[in-house]
């Protein structure tokens, strides 16, 4: 080890240097000797001078041996050096210190002075560096040496993170003189301790010492302030709260060590916005940031809002060396209900018509001093006396918070004509601990009830009758009367009319109301349900204005034997032969009228025609069905039969009904069932008929057959088979073309610039004015006419001519151009006269009997010039 002394003035006790060192078993009776005796070794390894240095002129170097119990041996090698600090710092700013020198551990001997394998060094003690240096750089750190470097020549180096690993030549080392510098300012709050190893080696690179560690700390400064996490905070606590009430908590962040006073914040509360009560309403914990009140008199209704300014500082809060920043704490007093609500007046008066419901007829006004639509404010209103029936509520306006007093039940003028209610309003909420109620918070409410014309109305409603079905017309059926409920007026006359008379079986008397028939009451109608008929009367006053009420009038009507029994079911199939297992039909019957009106039924067979006992019999199955079914050994032919049967009820007297059912007879098939021939056997046909109706399906479907192989023979030939005759003889494509001529002078009295082409064809505008010629042909493109096939098909003439007329009366260059063929037109006063005006004439000497021969297109001229003299 390398250590430096300082002054000599100093030297004698003082302690040089203190090395660490650990033998794994807690250093007990561990001896250190020195081989120097000017300088001795304590049992805690501190290294002290015993007399004056006279002899420190020069560095002294001497050998520190440790002894242990277990006859353990280690040594090392110390070197001293005297520096004079007055000498130096002429040479040297007076804040550099002298660099320590660090030595390679020696290697350790055993008691015999021989070699032994070292187990552990010398522990360097750690480099402290401070943060943000400002140089010169590089800045020396230390120097180290090896004992053998005076006997062969050495190379050193570093490695680890800041010197060969990233963050790369942070720290640097002289090769060759082994002082190690650092390059640059460090920063703790990035990086705040390095470890690195130093090695050497000779020329060749190989290990002369085994690699020490060496530990470098960063040594913090006070270079970072402290940060809030936010600008602005925000907090509440509730008005009236009493000193030390937690309020809210702020931190602040310093990045640099907390450890030391440069991360050690504290908080502090520069001000208070308003000031209101006393400027200091709160105070806050300097360690942990921790608001709370500090003095009574929280009011929301006076202010309901609180901005304190809070600092805060490191270095403990030094404010001479400390950094500091500010934050913005808002407190938000929240509100309680300290305020009970109040009415406005102690008396509230209203007015409600009889016989209304939800109507407000009374508005009750609050005050309360507390946050408006909050529980704290929200009005609450209770009827506690002079409402016992339940007719008033109070319901509450969510925007005014006034009382709006509504009626839910109809009151009566008759019976009440006034309501004196007491009322108390409370809030949603629980008044706070220590408010009292207030008396205004009770008040008394009057409510008039005006007389309004009530309507009639029946005492009983609906009222019941019971009545026989079938009772003759006329019959009175009851008196239907109705009170008038306005008994401190005048007495009214009540007139009675029919509002709602279904069948219109009934009617009543305008003045009495009495209830007559005027129709015979059937239980059986569909107006009737579950045996009720029911009517609607009205009653009506005199009053002013009318008022009407209705009733209704329900008859139950009991019933009686007026419906025979109808059979059911009125068609059926039985096999023509008796089976096993079928036997019959079962029938039964339907009655509209009920018990004991209806069923049980009585099934027979009439007497006449005698046919139907010898064929059928009946057999009673319950009180409702019975069986109908052939005799036995009994053979009919498949066939629809009518049977008769009489069905009666019973009714007192009973009621019979002659019914037909139809029963069709077929042959079955094991299981019962008619079978598909005996079907249609059953429905009348013979065996010859149906085999008549076979033949003649077979034969219309062998003629579809050969139509559609006709069809497709002929679409066939149509694609094959070419005219017989020649394309160009053949006249019915051909357009025989003849001259047409116009009339006479006298066929053209009439206007021929009707005539004319408009001047807005493009191909004639530029012509000179005048009368132009009407037959000439367009100059515009020809149309497109369908091109004759070179083999075509017969039935293709008649598709080809239509197609091409369609086309030619779609051609404005086809003739004719126009309605009129003009072939020379010389102009009017032509001295020619008209070729009409020529008379015939004939001479006696030609003879036109000829003419008879020429066949019949001749026919009519030979009847005009032929015939002898009367012609």
């Amino acid at each position: 080890l390398d250590i430096v002394i300082l002054k000599r003035e100093e030297l004698e006790g003082c302690r040089c240097h203190k090395g660490e060192f650990d033998d794994c078993m807690g250093n007990e009776a561990v001896v250190f000797q020195s081989t120097d005796p000017v300088f001795n070794v304590r049992t805690d390894g501190s290294i002290f001078a015993k007399g004056q240095g006279a002899g420190l002129d020069e560095t002294v170097q001497f050998k520190v041996t440790a002894r242990g119990p277990h006859t353990n041996v280690w040594e090392t090698v110390v070197q001293l050096t005297l520096i004079d600090l007055s000498e130096q710092n002429k040479k040297k700013d007076a804040s550099q210190a002298p660099t320590p020198v660090i030595m390679f551990p020696g290697s350790r001997v055993n008691s015999t002075g021989g070699l032994r394998r070292q187990k552990r060094d010398w522990v360097i003690p750690p480099i402290n560096v401070a943060e943000n240096s400002r140089g010169p750089f590089p800045q020396m750190l230390v120097s180290i040496r090896s004992d053998q470097d005076q006997d062969i020549s050495i190379r050193y180096s570093i490695t680890g993170v800041g010197a060969d690993q990233p963050p790369n030549e942070v720290f640097s080392i002289d090769p060759v003189l082994g002082k190690m510098f650092v390059t640059k300012p460090l920063d703790r709050e990035h990086r705040s301790s390095y470890h690195l190893r130093a090695h050497a080696v000779d020329m060749n690179g190989n290990q002369v010492e085994n690699p020490i560690d060496l530990y470098i700390f960063v040594i913090d400064m006070n270079d970072n302030r402290p940060e809030f996490k936010n600008q602005v905070y925000n907090g509440s606590v509730d008005e009236g709260s009493k000193p030390g009430t937690y309020v809210m908590h702020l931190s602040a962040f310093d990045a640099d060590d907390n450890t030391t006073a440069n991360g050690m914040v504290r908080y502090r509360i520069l001000s208070q916005t308003p000031h209101s009560p006393i400027p200091n309403m709160f105070t806050i914990n300097s360690e942990t940031g921790d608001i709370m009140t500090v003095a009574p008199g929280l009011d929301r209704e006076k202010v309901s809002q609180y901005t304190i300014i809070v600092q805060a500082t490191d270095m403990e809060g030094n404010l001479n060396f400390g950094l500091s920043n500010t934050a913005t704490a808002i407190i938000t007093v929240t509100d309680i209900n300290d305020n009970p609500p109040m009415l406005t007046s102690r008396t509230f008066s209203g007015e409600v018509p009889e016989n209304t419901v939800d109507v407000a007829v009374a508005n009750l006004t609050v005050i309360d001093a507390d946050q408006p639509h909050s529980p704290n404010w929200n009005a609450i209103y209770r009827i506690i006396s002079g409402d016992p029936t339940g007719h008033f509520t109070i319901r509450t306006d969510p925007v005014s918070n006034d009382g709006m007093v509504t009626v839910v039940k109809p009151v009566d003028f008759e019976m009440n004509r006034a309501f004196m209610l007491t009322v108390v309003v409370s809030n949603q909420a629980h008044l706070a601990s220590g408010i009292q109620s207030s008396l205004q918070s009770t008040a008394g409410v009057t409510i008039s009830v005006k007389d309004v014309n009530e309507p009639p109305y029946f005492p009983t409603n609906p009222k019941q009758i019971r009545f026989e079905e079938g009772v003759p017309t006329g019959t009175s059926l009851t008196t239907f009367s109705a009170s008038d409920p306005d008994r401190l007026q005048m007495q009214q006359i009540i007139r009675y009319s029919k509002l709602n008379d279904p069948a219109n079986w009934l009617s009543i008397n305008r003045t009495s109301g009495q209830i007559v028939t005027t129709g015979m009451l059937d239980r059986e109608s569909v107006y009737v349900k579950n045996n009720i008929y029911e009517a609607t009367f009205l009653a009506t006053d005199n009053g002013s204005p009318e008022a009407s009420g209705t009733g209704t009038l329900q008859i139950y009507l009991i019933d009686i034997n007026d419906n025979p029994p109808a059979l059911v079911p009125r068609e059926s199939q039985i096999c023509e032969r008796m089976n096993k297992n079928v036997n019959g039909v079962n029938i039964t019957a339907a009655d509209a009228d009920t018990d004991p009106n209806a069923g049980p039924f009585v099934f027979e067979l009439p007497n006449f025609p005698s046919s139907i006992r010898r064929n059928w019999t009946i057999a009673r199955i319950s009180g409702d069905y019975a069986r109908l079914a052939l005799r036995y050994q009994v053979y009919l032919e498949p066939g629809m039969y009518e049977v008769p049967i009489i069905v009666s009820d019973s009714g007192n007297p009973p009621l019979s009904n002659r019914s037909v059912i139809k029963v069709k007879v077929c042959p079955c098939d094991d299981n019962g069932d008619c079978t598909t021939l005996g079907a249609v056997a059953a429905a009348g046909l013979g065996t010859g008929a149906i085999i008549f109706i076979l033949i003649c399906i077979i034969i219309l479907l062998c003629m579809v057959l050969l139509f559609v192989v006709w069809i497709k023979r002929r679409e066939k030939e149509r694609q094959t088979k070419q005219l017989l005759i020649d394309p160009e003889d053949d006249v019915r494509d051909n357009i025989l073309k003849y001259d047409e001529e116009g009339g006479g002078e006298e066929d053209q009295d009439y206007d021929l610039s009707q005539l004319q082409q408009p001047d807005s064809l493009e191909h004639i505008i530029s012509k000179p004015p005048g009368v132009r010629r009407v037959d000439e042909r367009p100059i515009i493109p020809e149309s497109q006419y369908p091109i004759r096939p070179v083999v075509p098909h017969p039935g293709d003439i008649g598709d080809f001519i239509h197609e091409g007329l369609r086309a030619a009366d779609n051609d404005p260059t086809a003739p004719p151009y126009d309605s009129l063929l003009v072939f020379d037109y010389e102009g009017s006063g032509s001295t020619a006269g008209s070729v009409s005006s020529l008379n015939s004439s004939s001479t006696g000497d030609q003879d036109y009997d000829y003419l008879n021969d020429w066949g019949p297109r001749f026919k009519k001229l030979a009847d005009m010039y032929g015939g002898g003299d009367d012609d």
